[in-house]
């Protein structure tokens, strides 16, 4: 039979000799003895001295093979996720992406990986003013991080169980942390006194799963949510309970207030989220449609609500002024659901492969970016009827259980509901403060912080 060499006569002695020392190493003199008959050479082809230069070669070459298909996978599958990004663009987009902050989405490699937590990241948040990033876990620490620099800037001690949320907020002039944890407490730390715990707050009967400052031009009060199955309104100056809104069936899983303080989103266990007021505790609206646990729910920000209206069937946008138009909530059973005010399902989001643990409006309003235990990022595109057209594949190694977008650069400090809201009522501050910056955190125990 007729066979093709592809391989040059040197290269195929060589290739022999490999194969036969690999014989010889491994113990199989008569299967070596074969092959050099085979072959009709003898001991001059290769004795006892070219042997020990020809041993372990064959095995190198193999793992570099398996190395390299595997690289090659790695940059085949990147060429597709670009490729795809590349045929949601429009040739002006493309043109534009670089200058304009409202087209941006976070892309690999992360800036900067955070490692030091000894358990899974649970939450993090971004302060109002300074470029400080603090990351609750399980491990019952909270750290804070220096964004720009990568560096860690101190570990905050108290909790005795799991943090499982903070944030920063308060008065405009005296900004604070919040955390709150599975040890049934929320505690307040002044970041300008060495991040000293001045106040516990206690009420809730079991774990404190999610804590918000309400946004207010004094920043009195914080709202938080408990698998207790209630809400709770708190006064900062004091750490006095306010209010205790009841309503859900089941764990309270997410809390989070509208730009402007007046209203509160919920969800939880019981699959449904739900509108309230925040002065008056009263119920507003409830949104069911979900299959399984609701993990969290954001209002969006004014600067989405020409592409939420069209979505919607509205020809004229609510205005700026309004907080509470539209709400995306997301679930275990892997989807992204978006509403209107009064509950109507307006677009479920399909894509992601596992639970969909955290949401995020980008504040130029054309975007919603989502993570998930499946360990990706995904940009989900308004002006597009909600197409996928971003995926961060691999954003950790592990399930992906939070996402805050940097509040932006202003003069003055921002109350932090912004930097989980992401909502502004001032359209031209919307187009032009973005600061192109995420943080997400991870069971893989990382804080990774992606940015332009």
């Amino acid at each position: 039979m007729n066979t093709i060499n592809i391989l040059a006569p040197r290269q195929k002695d060589e290739l022999h000799k490999s194969i036969l020392a690999y014989f010889n190493s491994n113990g199989l003199p008569n299967t070596c003895a074969a092959l050099r008959q085979e072959l009709g050479v003898g001991d001059e082809f290769l004795d006892d001295g070219k042997m020990k230069k020809y041993e372990g070669l064959l095995e190198k070459k193999w793992t570099s093979v398996v190395r390299l298909q595997k690289k090659i996978m790695e940059l085949e599958s990147r060429i597709t996720s670009l490729q795809t990004e590349l045929d949601s663009t429009t040739p002006t987009s493309l043109i534009r992406k670089n200058a304009d902050p409202t087209a941006w989405l976070p892309r690999a490699p992360a800036r900067h990986d955070l490692a030091g937590h000894r358990n899974p990241v649970t939450s993090v948040a971004f302060h109002p003013v300074f470029s400080l990033l603090a990351s609750g876990a399980e491990d019952s620490t909270i750290k804070i991080w220096d964004w720009e620099m990568g560096e860690l800037e101190r570990t905050v001690k108290g909790h005795t169980k799991a943090v499982l949320d903070v944030d920063f907020g308060g008065p405009k002039a005296a900004i604070l942390l919040a955390s709150c944890s599975s040890d049934l407490t929320i505690k307040l730390w002044d970041p300008a006194n060495e991040y000293k715990n001045i106040r516990t707050l206690t009420g809730h009967d079991h774990s404190v799963s999610a804590v918000r400052f309400i946004p207010s031009a004094a920043g009195e009060y914080l709202v938080s949510a408990s698998r207790d199955k209630t809400l709770r309104l708190w006064e900062v100056a004091t750490g006095y309970c306010i209010k205790t809104i009841h309503g859900h069936g089941d764990w309270v899983r997410d809390v989070s207030p509208s730009f402007d303080g007046r209203w509160l989103l919920s969800a939880g266990n019981d699959t449904s989220a739900r509108l309230w007021d925040a002065s008056t505790a009263e119920h507003k609206a409830t949104f069911m449609g979900h299959d399984h646990v609701i993990e969290c729910g954001v209002f969006a920000p004014p600067a989405t609500y020409p592409y939420l209206a069209q979505l919607a069937g509205i020809k004229k946008p609510p205005p700026v002024t309004s907080s509470s138009e539209f709400i995306a909530t997301g679930s275990r059973d892997k989807t992204i659901r978006l509403w209107d005010a009064r509950g109507t399902l307006l677009k479920t989001l399909t894509g992601h492969d596992n639970w969909v643990r955290g949401l995020v409006f980008h504040p130029g309003g054309k975007y919603l970016l989502s993570v998930s235990d499946d360990k990706t990022i995904r940009c989900w595109d308004l002006t597009q009827d909600g197409r996928c057209v971003k995926t961060v594949t691999d954003a950790h190694s592990h399930f992906i259980s939070c996402i805050r977008w940097a509040p932006a650069p202003v003069k003055e400090p921002l109350m932090n509901g912004d930097s989980k809201v992401n909502g502004t009522p001032n359209k031209d501050a919307a187009k032009v403060n973005v600061r192109c910056v995420i943080a997400t955190g991870s069971v893989d125990m990382s804080v990774r912080v992606f940015a332009s």
